[in-house]
């Protein structure tokens, strides 16, 4: 039987334009479990396929109006629909045929009338190499997500090791704020390995395939941003001011992606809005939500920019006169930092700010 070889059931769709054929074809693959709908023709089987997905095609090589061919060839040209299998409906054929087919793209042939064990062993066949390519591309993707996300996360911690490293080796640093430094060498390490700790180890044993709920000190949060990147920015001319309330504040997402998504965009500010200065607030929000704001006060984003904003790569450039061009999105972080606030139960969005500057808002229910 079917599922003694795939693990999902098959999604056939078969397109032939003699009602007594479709009905044969559906009760012999129903049997054999898989989905399966009949179309009557060309157009209404191209018509069908958004809607039911299909792993695989059975079509009718000679059918009135719109035969096999031209059907086939339309499939080939659509970017959704030219990688299903199509096995070609035919009672008889020359080796013409068989070229011109193999040639638009055809995997097979099933002979008519049909007979069960050839039927099933070619449909099956053919839905097992589909699914198995399916679940190799899956796999190709999370991979590469997983690259994404940990090149992503590890570049804060260590452009961090980096800074503090490049000021004790250039001797440029006070006597008494040398410890301060070690301390962000330390916790930014920490932070690195941390990281590796979670999307290689956990991820890889599927640990971590939902997000896990959390609950974080917002204050706290800002007050680690301030610790982290406070001599950073004031290195580069960009003093930091945090605005936080009086009383912790606690919210429904995890310290770590806060944190995370906060250096995120404190490290583009850094790197986009030089020589301006950082507010990194605490406050109300919607009733029951808080929110982490960052904002900058340099050169902002025009509307077409925002729309682009959180689109993965992205690259946005800025249109201010007189200077390089420069980029104001690597391409990636945005977008990952944004859907990693929403798989959490939270939202993101920017604001450009009154003066000009941009702010991007962190908002989350409160716990």
């Amino acid at each position: 039987m079917l599922f003694q070889y795939v693990k999902e059931p098959g999604r056939v769709l078969v397109i032939d334009d003699q009602q007594a054929n479709l009905d044969t074809a559906r009760m012999l693959l129903e049997a054999e479990g898989y989905l399966v709908r009949c179309e009557v023709s060309g157009r209404q089987g191209l018509d069908a396929i958004p809607e039911f997905n299909p792993d695989l095609i059975l079509l009718d090589m000679m059918m009135p109006g719109m035969d096999g061919f031209d059907v086939l060839r339309e499939l080939r040209e659509q970017q959704l629909t030219q990688r299903i299998p199509v096995l070609f409906v035919t009672a008889a054929y020359d080796d013409m045929t068989l070229e011109r087919a193999f040639d638009l793209g055809v995997v097979d042939f099933v002979a008519r009338p049909y007979r069960r064990s050839e039927l099933r062993a070619r449909v099956n066949a053919h839905l097992r190499l589909k699914q198995t390519n399916d679940r190799l591309q899956r796999t190709a993707r999370e991979r590469e997500e997983l690259v994404n996300l940990v090149a992503h996360d590890l570049k804060n911690p260590l452009s961090s090791i980096l800074f503090a490293t490049q000021m004790l080796r250039d001797g440029s640093v006070a006597p008494e704020r040398i410890g301060r430094y070690y301390e962000i060498i330390q916790d930014a390490g920490n932070d690195a390995v941390g990281y590796i700790h979670d999307y290689l180890e956990q991820r890889a044993a599927q640990t971590q395939a939902v997000p896990q709920a959390g609950r974080a000190n917002l204050t706290a949060v800002a007050e680690w941003i301030d610790r982290r990147y406070r001599e950073r920015l004031e290195q580069t001319g960009m003093p930091l001011t945090v605005i936080k309330p009086p009383e912790p504040v606690t919210v429904s997402i995890a310290e770590q992606v806060l944190r995370q998504v906060g250096e995120n965009l404190i490290t583009n500010a850094l790197k986009y809005a030089p020589n301006a200065p950082v507010e990194v607030a605490v406050h109300a929000g919607a009733p029951g939500y808080w929110r982490l704001r960052v904002t900058d006060h340099g050169p902002g984003l025009t509307e077409s920019q925002q729309r682009q904003l959180f689109k993965p790569f992205v690259r946005l450039h800025s249109q201010r006169q007189g200077s390089n061009v420069e980029r104001l999105s690597s391409g990636l972080g945005l977008s990952l930092a944004k859907r990693t606030i929403e798989s959490h139960g939270g939202q993101m969005w920017y604001e450009r700010g009154s003066d000009g500057g941009s702010s991007f808002v962190i908002e989350a229910r409160a716990a």
